[in-house]
């Protein structure tokens, strides 16, 4: 995500201080960050034996029988959103999956060249957190991917990051980041590279209905990713992390969608939403994130509901 406006920052702001919005859940004591612990979100992700194919249809049986999350909520408010978002998760010895199924009356999309800033068109979007760096994955109904990849500042030397050419710093797309509305991190600055692509990421998007046709009416898109957990060399190395992780280990992954069709006023509806609320309109608090547990048992075993 990027920065809005900054008329409706100020417009939030205004509203809030005048009771036009409701007020946000307090962070819990001590606590820096704008998402109270016991908010956030947790989700088991089970290993599939069976790889599914990357083509955005989200189809076979391991994509069924994965849990998927909650219906995504607003990114400031965490209130319910004007359309359903749901994500679910997989992962195998290679790769990590994720699957998003997306309602949306109208799919539009214009965006087509690598790199594009994908959040001003209707968008989908994920981020993989390690301990002292995060990857952000974009993606719009075109099937078109914005990527970047972020450091703290502190860890930058520590951890051998200015090794690799696509973060060395004298590198003109990598520059300094703080942060889109919650610029006051407790670990300071980053340092974000735009030259840095996953190795072998694999992408795929499934359109129900027609793209860019308003005269219709659409059902929506579902998005189909798989992340090789080789191209996570530089999210693990601080740690020591396994991959592909151990069962029980556990990940900080964040699910987001950024829709321009926003719900008309009275609505409080920012646009930004989310899997497990922020409190902030960035999606750079990698502290906000879900948990992600891995489990090695098979999704076609797991027990549901009847």
């Amino acid at each position: 995500m990027r920065a809005k406006p900054l008329t409706r920052l100020l417009r939030l702001a205004l509203m809030a201080g005048l009771g036009g919005l409701a007020p946000l859940p307090a962070a819990e004591p001590s606590s820096p960050f704008p998402c109270p612990e016991s908010t956030i979100a947790h989700y088991t992700a089970y290993r599939t034996s069976h790889p599914p194919h990357i083509d955005g249809h989200l189809d076979e049986p391991a994509w069924r029988r994965a849990p998927r999350s909650p219906r995504f909520v607003d990114i400031l408010t965490g209130q319910p959103t004007r359309y359903a978002t749901h994500a679910a998760v997989l992962w195998d010895e290679t790769r990590l999956y994720v699957g998003f199924w997306v309602e949306e009356p109208n799919v539009t999309a214009t965006l087509t060249a690598y790199g594009s800033p994908i959040y001003e068109n209707n968008d989908v979007e994920v981020f993989i957190a390690g301990r002292d760096a995060y990857y952000e994955f974009e993606i719009n109904a075109l099937n078109t991917v914005y990527e970047a990849f972020f450091i703290w500042d502190e860890a930058y030397d520590r951890d051998g990051y200015g090794t690799v050419p696509q973060f060395d710093r004298a590198n003109p797309k990598v520059r300094p980041f703080n942060g889109v509305g919650f610029t006051t991190h407790p670990r300071g600055r980053r340092t974000g590279s735009w030259a840095w692509r996953f190795p072998g990421l694999q992408t795929a998007v499934h359109i129900d209905g027609t793209l860019n046709q308003p005269a219709d009416r659409d059902r929506g898109w579902t998005v189909e990713l798989a992340f090789p957990w080789a191209g996570m060399e530089w999210l693990a190395k601080p740690e020591g992390r396994s991959l592909p992780p151990h069962h029980g280990d556990v990940w900080r992954l964040d699910f987001s969608r950024f829709n321009q069709q926003k719900a008309p006023p009275p609505a409080r509806d920012s646009g930004g939403w989310v899997w497990s609320r922020h409190g902030a309109w960035d999606s750079h608090i990698p502290e906000c994130f879900p948990y992600l547990r891995f489990s090695t048992n098979d999704v076609l075993t797991r027990k549901t509901s009847p």
